[in-house]
């Protein structure tokens, strides 16, 4: 019996959220030799070879496996998207420490950083972040390029939109919606469903209203 060679991995975007990464697939058993970057970094805590600008380069990635870095959930749609029209989908990032039921679905690209948990039928969309020890119940659905940040709880049947990012120890209430491109400030407890392009916070959620700029008057 054959045994397939996994390709090494390159990673694209290297900063603090890459660490992270990184530290997932060598925990998983993943070499990670590479990085794409708009220029070199300086710091290089992984003595990663440095390839290139990411659009510049995609012959050399051709070599690779590859993921997106980057926590900006719309830079990180925009890298999925272009590379993996040249090079099919990105792989996913998931720690072994993660507690994943076997019905759960998800795209790819998709990070599941240590100690998260995903619940029996969750659904991950493409170039979604779980990052540490969130907890993502039974039948919620999150949609592509969102992200859950550490210690965050979707109790079950939420249903989070595209684009949208969960605080740090937020908690949302069971049978939520939450729209497209909304933020959840950490810590916010959410009972009631949240439209899109809103950004809530506090205990309950409220929204977080702009105030508008003061006109400086001449003296």
């Amino acid at each position: 019996m054959k045994t397939t060679l996994k390709k090494p991995v390159a990673i694209i975007g290297y900063s603090g959220h890459a660490y992270v990464i990184i530290d997932i697939f060598l925990n998983a058993g993943r070499l990670v030799t590479a990085y794409c970057d708009s220029e070199e970094k300086k710091l290089n805590p992984y003595h990663l070879t440095y390839l290139g600008k990411e659009s510049e380069v995609i012959g050399k990635l051709k070599r690779f496996d590859y993921f997106a870095c980057v926590g900006h959930n719309g830079i990180r749609e925009k890298i999925h998207t272009q590379l993996s029209q040249f090079l099919g989908n990105p792989i996913n990032a998931i720690h072994p420490s993660a507690v994943i039921s076997a019905s759960v679905k998800m795209g790819d690209g998709v990070m599941i950083a240590a100690n998260a948990t995903l619940n029996p039928l969750v659904e991950i969309g493409k170039g979604v972040i779980c990052n540490t020890s969130s907890t993502i119940d039974h039948e919620c659905i999150i949609g592509d390029f969102s992200f859950i940040a550490p210690g965050a709880v979707l109790c079950g049947n939420v249903n989070v939109g595209r684009s949208s990012f969960i605080g740090a120890n937020a908690v949302i209430r069971q049978g939520i919606t939450i729209g497209n491109n909304v933020i959840i400030g950490a810590g916010t407890v959410v009972v009631k469903d949240i439209p899109d392009n809103t950004t809530v916070i506090g205990n309950p959620a409220r929204k977080l209203v702009k105030k508008p700029a003061r006109s400086l008057k001449a003296a």
